[in-house]
């Protein structure tokens, strides 16, 4: 007589088991903390640390070893520093991030950064960018510590203050230009200095604008103080800095007569350098510039201005030095 064969089924997976598999689904490895952890940091902006090599630049002088060494220390001590602010700026704005339709993505704002990692890491950051400023020496250090608290006193409440937030942010890169002057031991002109602060304003109110456009005029659900600019407003602001930041370096370019060869090649590098700033306007008028580094690294024409400018003035400044 045959035996009659049984199948066995499957056994259902416990409650207990089921969460335990949910729980190091969600647990996330350490590469990817690490991952989380540098977005948060948002190396892109490091473009805007940039600046500190703008005076040695213009000098003639960035491609000496003296030069050369002390700006690209600038430049590491203003990148890690300034990640240290946003991660505290972050961690302070994390509730309004949540209802932004693109900022919510942020690291901290989404949860994939706890507030507490920030804090560390935003403290052992602010450390290692004084350490590295150090190195530079006190002048540097002096100007690092203004920009830490000028970006500390944003990120606790003057963001909130209209107007005041835009000439806070404004100020960041001015002091950026001012480092590097610091830094590579070079005299800024007048001009330059008006060039800096105009164009830097020219951005921030460009990119309040672009902000506005987004999330319409009188949203302050995000950031409060945009309840209080109306896009003619911040139009107003962008075309005024705009026009002061080319004149700046019009007369900047205009009182180097050092550079005058067979060709006068520091006059004619303002041609590209206001094509650029249309450019610019332009992308704004189209609804970007939210993000001005994604402009910066995503905008081809206006990449091959910026490039055309910077061969022309470099070469200009080449042919002296």
């Amino acid at each position: 007589m045959a035996q009659s064969s049984r199948v066995e089924r499957p056994r259902a997976p416990a409650l207990h088991d089921v969460s335990v598999a949910h729980e190091r689904e969600r647990r996330p490895t350490i590469p990817g903390r690490a991952a989380d952890l540098l977005r948060a940091m948002r190396p892109k902006q490091w473009l805007k640390n940039l600046l500190v090599f703008a005076a040695a630049g213009a000098g003639g002088t960035l491609l000496t070893g003296y030069a050369a060494e002390r700006t690209a220390l600038a430049f590491v001590s203003f990148s890690i520093v300034s990640s240290s602010t946003y991660l505290l700026n972050d961690v302070l704005d994390r509730e309004a991030d949540r209802v932004h339709p693109e900022k919510r993505e942020r690291p901290i704002a989404s949860g994939a950064v706890s507030v507490s990692t920030a804090l560390g890491a935003a403290v052992l950051l602010l450390a290692a960018g004084a350490a590295v400023g150090a190195a530079i020496g006190a002048g540097f250090l002096v100007v690092l510590g203004i920009y830490v608290a000028l970006s500390a006193a944003y990120s606790l409440g003057v963001k909130h203050v209209a107007v005041v937030e835009i000439v806070a942010i404004a100020s960041g890169f001015v002091l950026r230009a001012v480092a590097g002057s610091v830094a590579a031991g070079v005299h800024l002109s007048e001009w330059f200095v008006m060039l800096t602060s105009f164009g830097a304003l020219f951005v921030v109110a460009g990119k309040r604008f672009a902000e506005c456009r987004l999330l319409g005029e009188g949203e302050s659900d995000s950031r409060s103080c945009l309840a209080s600019y109306t896009l003619m407003y911040l139009r107003l602001v962008t075309m005024m800095a705009g026009a002061v930041a080319v004149v700046a370096y019009c007369l900047w370019s205009f009182d180097q007569p050092h550079l005058w060869r067979s060709v006068p090649w520091s006059e004619l590098s303002a041609i590209p350098f206001v094509i650029a700033f249309l450019r610019y306007a332009l992308v704004l008028e189209t609804g970007h510039g939210a993000a001005p580094e994604d402009i910066v690294l995503q905008d081809r024409p206006l990449q091959v201005v910026v490039l055309v400018w910077l061969v022309v003035y470099a070469t200009g400044v080449w042919l002296v030095h």
